[in-house]
């Protein structure tokens, strides 16, 4: 379901695609399974079902395996439980192609790391889904948005996020190295976790600039976002929160940039928290917090004149003139100028965790405001760059749509490697704006 804000004073249920939203989630699954209510093979059946239904026009899949089994039961966190895996992530038995022409037909030997940590608690890989060229400046994929086929999915994870919405896929893979999980996640009204930079391997991911690269992903839950955190951290301890809530909210340097949809779904956000007594305090980041986006940006460019130098050299004129940008330097960044955003980002950590203590977690937009209309840009990052190049925790919440019917998403954060604290107040937020 999703809160409709009409105007500053009024907010109704709506939902416009009751099939989006009743899909049951990964976790009411295995409880369905174990109780014996439903099957693996039955929940396989719907996600099939699904895509023979939205693939056609929502085009999330860049692959997909139409003979994949899976058993019932078994030890595994995941066991039986479909995914989606994003095109830049390697895959056994399936075609890793990352949008590119230059690896069409590409099959990994071996599945990456994040992969065979799941498929070891008992996931397997229903698809691989659609992602930009690299998951970087190429080629578009030609995924829409489920909610209006005229507008953008997000990207650079728009195959993640719509398969997920769609019901294809519970859980979905993704990758962040600005804004590529938390926009399309909000931009298609699911809940996706980008977590501390390093909690995931990333080993057989295609790298952008490793300084940055997350492995992500997305799910129609918070419970389904902490069960896959588990297989990434089966020995961190459950998190204990107060009775109340204490929540940061920051606008950050960059509120300029958030829209009516967006300011309204928070607004609406802290009035259901501090109605259950949560305590919601507007907070300010460090004063140099203003330069953040920037030095994300240095960053993701500068490292990825490497990332895809080998293309450029292994196929003269193949590689995707905004790719060759990047290895050609054509923005000109300089070696200082990459020191230069290397220790700001560095010096810039502490002093925001700093400012974040004493709070369970920080409220803060997620997108500028809905889907933007059209498939030539996948939107604006503008709210992700900073926590991506901060390396904090960050789960977008749906819940919300704007004046077009499209889902908002919101976002909490928290410091590093406080990610299962982050999800345990995420589940409180999630709940709470259910029943709102």
């Amino acid at each position: 379901m999703l809160i409709a804000i009409d105007n500053l004073q009024q907010a109704e249920m709506k939902a416009p695609y009751e099939k989006l939203c009743g899909t049951i989630t990964a976790s009411e699954l295995l409880r369905r399974v174990q109780s014996g209510e439903t099957s693996v093979s039955d929940y396989l059946a719907e996600c099939r079902a699904a895509i023979q239904q939205y693939e056609s026009d929502i085009r999330a899949f860049a692959d997909v395996d139409h003979d994949v089994r899976a058993a019932d039961s078994g030890p595994g966190l995941l066991q039986g439980v479909p995914i989606g895996v994003k095109d830049v992530i390697e895959t056994e038995g399936l075609t890793t192609e990352f949008n590119s022409p230059l690896y069409q037909g590409h099959r990994a030997a071996r599945d990456a790391a994040c992969v065979a940590v799941l498929k070891a608690e008992g996931a397997f890989v229903l698809g691989k889904t659609a992602t930009v060229e690299f998951a970087s400046l190429g080629r578009l994929p030609p995924t829409r948005n489920p909610y209006n086929l005229a507008h953008t999915p997000g990207g650079t994870s728009s195959g993640s996020a719509a398969a997920v919405a769609t019901g294809m896929v519970p859980i979905a893979m993704a990758t962040q190295t600005g804004g590529s999980t938390i926009r399309p996640a909000s931009f298609c009204g699911v809940a996706a976790l980008k977590p501390t930079w390093g909690l995931v391997p990333v080993e057989g991911l295609k790298p952008y600039a490793a300084s940055l690269d997350t492995i992500t992903w997305m799910a129609r839950s918070v419970e389904d976002l902490e069960r896959v955190l588990r297989c990434f951290q089966p020995t961190e301890p459950e998190p204990a929160l107060p009775d109340a809530l204490r929540i940061g909210f920051y606008r950050s340097a960059y509120w300029e940039s958030a829209e009516i949809a967006t300011r309204d779904a928070l607004r609406v956000t802290i009035e259901i928290l501090e109605s259950q007594g949560a305590i919601v305090e507007t907070v300010d980041g460090p004063d140099n917090d203003g330069n953040l986006n920037a030095a994300q940006n240095t960053i993701m460019h500068a490292e990825g004149r490497a990332a895809y130098l080998a293309e450029y050299l292994r196929w003269p004129g193949g590689l995707h003139a905004n790719l060759r940008d990047e290895v050609e330097n054509r923005l000109q960044l300089s070696t200082a100028q990459l020191v230069g955003a290397y220790d700001y980002l560095a010096r810039m950590r502490p002093e925001m965790e700093r400012h974040m203590s004493g709070f369970d977690a920080w409220l803060t937009p997620a997108v500028p405001g809905e889907a933007p209309h059209g498939l030539e840009s996948t939107g604006d990052a503008v709210f992700n760059r900073l926590w991506t190049g901060l390396h904090m925790p960050c789960v977008t919440l749906p819940g919300f749509q704007g004046p077009e019917n499209l889902p908002v998403g919101i976002q909490l954060v928290a410091p590093r490697f406080r990610d299962r604290h982050l999800l345990a107040v995420a589940g409180v937020v999630e709940a709470l704006i259910r029943a709102a």
